[in-house]
Formats: structure tokens, sequence, C-alpha cells
């Protein structure tokens, strides 16, 4: 593959660099800053004091040595569990070293934007609002609340905005677009719908999201989503032949696991 490209494709972390440290935490995401990822991606979910915090899934068994849904406990309930003792630790052979407990426990939205603000160079954010949920509507509403504090909600920097919010639920994005339109929303999808097909998207949602899979057995839809305007950002995207369909069919994101290795394939490492 050669390093030129008609447009620079922007590389996104999933989880943060989550093959090489636990996803969604502060060791994951400095890996991936350190790897030079244009952008981070994380999923939020509100806890039941109101905090938002990043976890994929609606329990914290899977990526945690505790039990219980993310919106059934409270952060300090959180803050007491070790989200990186799941991963072998044999993996972890680059630095950040996440052995370190402080760097594998639960991560607020609010001290990810934090590291985002202090890194130096501008980095982008995907944030994906996870559903259903119990906080109906809550969700967006905090999120955008915080997202002000850190001036990424403000209509007068929309032309430069660094975060974006996706959603499976158009109707979480239809939230977002109603109270904060200046926020680019991106509807992330796993399969091809009917009523989608000829490349229009739902209310409120400006970017496209289609799953690899999605786009590996229809690769003709993202040449219909840029057709209808849409910019196209492709989730989870970790084999070089993924990347390589990626940048023949021209979209503008690439989601991955693997940063630093997708920026090598790109060219750019």
């Amino acid at each position: 593959m050669t390093p030129a490209r008609q447009h620079r494709i922007q590389v996104v972390a999933h989880r943060g660099a989550s093959e090489d440290a636990p996803e969604h935490t502060l060791a994951a995401y400095m890996k991936a800053i350190e790897d030079g990822a244009d952008a981070l991606e994380c999923d939020v979910r509100l806890t039941a004091d109101g905090h938002l915090v990043c976890v994929h899934d609606r329990r914290v068994n899977r990526t945690s040595n505790g039990r219980g849904a993310v919106s059934a406990l409270e952060l300090a309930d959180l803050a007491a569990l070790d989200f990186g003792n799941w991963k072998g630790r044999e993996d972890a052979t680059e630095s950040p070293d996440w052995r370190d407990p402080s760097l594998t426990s639960v991560l607020t939205l609010e001290r990810l934007l934090e590291l985002v603000a202090d890194s130096g160079r501008r980095i982008e954010l995907a944030i994906e609002t996870k559903h259903p949920t119990r906080w109906a509507g809550q969700v967006e509403q905090r999120l955008i609340e915080l997202l002000e504090r850190f001036g990424l909600a403000s209509p007068e920097r929309a032309s430069e905005s660094t975060v974006r919010i996706m959603s499976f639920s158009a109707r979480s994005l239809h939230r977002v677009a109603t109270a904060a339109p200046c926020i680019p929303t991106v509807y992330l999808m796993q399969f091809l719908s009917l009523r989608l097909r000829d490349g229009r998207l739902p209310a409120g949602a400006r970017i496209a999201g289609p799953g690899i899979r999605l786009v590996r057995n229809h690769p003709g839809f993202v040449e219909r989503l840029h057709q209808a305007g849409h910019r196209v950002h492709v989730w989870t995207v970790d084999e070089p032949e993924d990347v390589e369909l990626c940048v023949r069919l021209g979209v503008e994101a690439i989601i991955t696991n693997r940063p630093k290795q997708v920026l090598s394939q790109l060219g750019r490492a």
C-alpha cells in the first residue's frame, strides 16, 4: 500500500488502543494518544448517582472484577473495581504500563476530556451513547451539559468541532440534534435496512457509521451515502484487507482497536 491518498482518513482508536491495553481505561487512551490516533472513541453510560462513565456493556461483569449494572451502581462503587484484571497482563508489552491500578480504575468521561485537553495536540472524540437505558434522555442531557462545560458544544465553535456523538439509536441522535445542533451526530448501523438503502439517514443524523461487515457485504452502499452528501465512518476495522477496502471506498474515518497498525498501513507511522 502506498502512503499517497486522495484524502486523509481519520484513524479513531476504538475504546482506546484496546488491543494493547484494557478497553476504556486511562491506559488504553494514553496508549492511543502515544500511537498518534487522530481521535478517540468511547461509550458512555450513566451511573446511579449521575456520572458519565466509559463502559461499553450494560453490566460490569466482563470488563471488571465486579458484578452488576452500571446504572444501578454509584461512581464510588465502580471506583473500587479493577477494569484491567480481565485482560491477560502478559499482553501488555508497551507503555503505558497498565499494571498501575490508577490506569485501570473506572474512567469518567470528564477525566477523558481532561486527558484530551492536556494532550497538547488536536485529538477528536467520538462518544457513543448506549441504549436501551433506564435513564432515557438523561444520558444525552448530562453529556451535552458536560461538553458545554469544556466548551465543546458552543455554536460559535461548530466549524472547528472536535467532538461528535454516535448511537445506534435514532431517537438518541434526535435528542442531541435538538438540544445541541452544532454537535455532529453519527448514526451507527450493523445491518442495511430497506428504508436506508438509498443512502438517507434518520432525522438528526449527519454522518453514517456502518460496521465493517455491512461495508464488506454492500460496498456500493458507501457510494450511495457519499452521493447523499454524508461522510462515512466505519467500525471496527482491524484487518489489513478491511483497511484497504475502506481506503478504496474513500471513507472518511476508520474506527479500530489497532490505531498504531492502521496508521502504519496508511503510511503515517
